[in-house]
């Protein structure tokens, strides 16, 4: 059934789209005229201004459309649930459908007479703020650098908005069905004490620790002790609080540094190496060209013998490695993420005996599903704190990254090795 407005922007919009699409698409919508047009129990899309039109026009696909819904001239009005229940049917409509052929000229001519008449045509939109800019090289360390401080360093206060009380920024485990995001980050990170063999007075390095959830953690329930790296200043001055606050500071220790910098400390006192070395989803942010030496890097600081647990995303065979425009543009620029199989040839070739793999992609479900419902009971809190673009860009990161677990586009991986005495 479809909507019966009188014929208005909204209908000029799904008549102009749907020769490109090869059918008409799977939502309503409701123009800034007023008018509605498509299936009425379908999704709503909300086209406030003819400013969406033309953020698709100087960046079509994915970023466009990402850069109306951020600056608020596109919407999915009723908050995070009505976004990914619009996004989740855009996808599924996409991957029946078969591909569309290739419009022709006389499709081009004939849309553009429409596409002046609804005012698509105009000057390229202001984007939107939370853009990551940068300039250099992919991965100079100054650029690495300014990456991590665009995407964590907004505050402590606003990752506090929607994680747990362990500030642990990764995938949880459940273990149960009824059990709390903290508990199941609490779970995580006994899991991961677990695999290491962590004991009380062993030594462990967590490269790329963040808020420091599992130093903390290995120091407070195991007795380790740990040396945390970050290249996040907020992120060293909560841990460096934390381990203060609760007792800790002389088993935990957090450097402001660069990975590729631990070659020039000592590994240990006796320099031989930590009994144990984690790294918890950073190890897709190094990108493709510096893989090999990431693992060289943890390699060469764990004493022989000793275990390593590498936790990190993946991708499907075939899709962006870097997440795609989106995630590319406003989340983590220089990302490079591979199907699990191709990392497995790295661990193996940098001379680590593979002794588990954990699949946890169920388990990222929940935690983002998690991490967004928190979110939005606080999404005013947002607002305040990082501005009306940015925290609508955060929505849409949320939802879009809990949809692509969902549909296997994503998965998360706990692979743990060993060093051998060679």
């Amino acid at each position: 059934m479809s909507e019966t407005t009188p014929y208005g922007a909204a209908h000029r919009l799904l008549d102009l789209v749907t020769p490109f699409l090869g059918a008409s698409p799977p939502v309503r919508v409701r123009a800034w005229d007023g008018s509605t047009a498509g299936p009425s129990d379908a999704p709503l899309l909300d086209v406030r201004s003819r400013r969406a039109l033309r953020h698709l026009l100087w960046s079509p696909g994915e970023l466009g459309l990402a850069r109306a819904y951020i600056a608020g001239d596109l919407d999915v009005p009723g908050g995070a649930d009505a976004l990914a229940d619009g996004l989740r049917t855009v996808w599924d409509s996409v991957a029946e459908r078969p591909a569309p052929t290739r419009p022709g000229w006389r499709t081009w001519v004939g849309a553009f007479p429409a596409a002046l008449r609804l005012g698509a045509f105009g000057l390229r939109p202001r984007p939107p703020a939370g853009e990551i800019r940068l300039d250099g090289e992919r991965h100079t360390r100054r650029r690495d650098a300014d990456v991590i401080a665009a995407h964590y360093d907004l505050s402590n206060a606003f990752y506090a908005l929607f994680l747990d009380p362990t500030m642990a920024y990764s995938s949880a485990s459940y273990r149960a069905d009824d059990v709390t995001l903290e508990q199941a980050q609490t779970a995580k990170l006994d899991l991961i004490c677990d695999k290491l063999g962590l004991t009380e007075g062993q030594t462990l390095l967590d490269v790329g620790c963040g808020w420091g959830s599992l130093a903390l953690h290995a120091a407070e329930h195991r007795g380790a002790r740990g040396v945390g790296i970050t290249l996040s200043a907020q992120q060293h001055a909560y841990v460096t609080e934390q381990a203060q606050r609760r007792g800790l500071a002389d088993l935990v220790e957090v450097r402001r540094q660069d990975y590729r910098a631990l070659d020039a400390l000592d590994r240990t006192a006796d320099g031989r190496g930590f009994d144990a070395v984690a790294s918890i989803e950073m190890g897709e942010h190094v990108g493709e060209e510096n893989y090999a030496t990431y693992l060289s890097v943890l390699r060469h600081h764990v004493r022989p013998g000793g275990r390593v647990l590498v936790q990190q995303m993946s991708r499907r065979a075939g899709s962006a490695p870097g997440g795609g425009p989106f995630i590319e543009t406003y989340i983590a620029p220089d990302m490079h993420m591979r199907p699990l199989p191709e990392t497995l040839a790295y661990v193996e070739r940098a001379g680590f005996e593979i002794l588990d793999v954990e699949a946890m992609r169920e388990d990222y479900v929940r935690t983002v599903a998690d991490w967004q419902a928190a979110y939005e009971k606080r999404f005013d809190e947002a607002v305040a704190l990082v501005g009306e673009e940015q925290a609508r860009m955060w929505r849409l990161y949320l939802v879009g990254g809990g949809l692509a677990f969902a549909q296997g586009r994503m998965g998360v991986d706990q692979v743990l090795v060993t060093r051998s005495a060679a």
